[in-house]
């Protein structure tokens, strides 16, 4: 138990660090004062260009990646770990190091924990899913809102193939509430045709 404690929160601090925040005050820029006001790596990229986009969005993988791992090395129980994996997406998005507020989408931060959580053999085809998607539309919330729902169904699926426990297809939905919760504002933009495609170019 002391172990599942400690990781928890670790888990949700460690989510909690706004890398984007963080990168653009080092280039003397505040995410939270342009383009959606938020600490995401595509807010980061308008601010500063892709490259700082792209170095923001690894850091965000990291921090759901690097829990998750640790979970499943010193923990057995199934529901612990998941509870390990989704800490850092809600940390993520209500960082306390910003008083909960100005925090990400989330989306960076669950392919961390899912890579972890699943393994590169799984995760992969799910990734050339979301490029396609990002490919098509071009709008990163759009991709975002979407690719949680295609996660779930996918766990779900394996689930009742034996290649993974239920508390796995759990992770899926508790991930897709608290990105969809995330992008909330996304949503409407998307109702009212004014979400921005994004930055990046292929």
């Amino acid at each position: 138990m002391f172990k599942f404690i400690l990781l928890s929160i670790f888990a949700y601090l460690f989510g909690s660090i706004p890398t984007a925040f963080l990168i653009g005050k080092a280039k003397g820029v505040d995410v939270r004062e342009i383009g959606s006001k938020s600490i995401t790596e595509t807010n980061l990229a308008r601010a500063l260009g892709w490259r700082y986009g792209m170095v923001g969005g690894i850091f965000d993988v990291l921090k759901g990646f690097l829990p998750t791992f640790f979970g499943k090395i010193f923990l057995t129980n199934n529901w612990q770990i998941i509870l390990v994996a989704i800490l850092p997406t809600l940390g993520h998005n209500l960082p306390i190091f910003l008083k909960f507020k100005h925090g990400g989408r989330g989306a960076s931060t669950f392919f961390g924990a899912s890579l972890a959580l699943i393994g590169i053999k799984f995760f992969l085809p799910l990734f050339i899913l979301w490029f396609l998607i990002f490919a098509l539309t071009r709008i990163t919330g759009l991709t975002n809102l979407i690719f949680p729902w295609i996660f779930s169904f996918f766990m779900y699926f394996w689930y009742k193939l034996g290649f993974f426990p239920l508390q796995y297809f759990i992770f899926g939905i508790f991930e897709t509430i608290l990105i969809n919760f995330a992008l909330r504002n996304n949503i409407k933009r998307l109702l009212e045709g004014k979400e921005p495609k994004s930055p990046l170019k292929f």
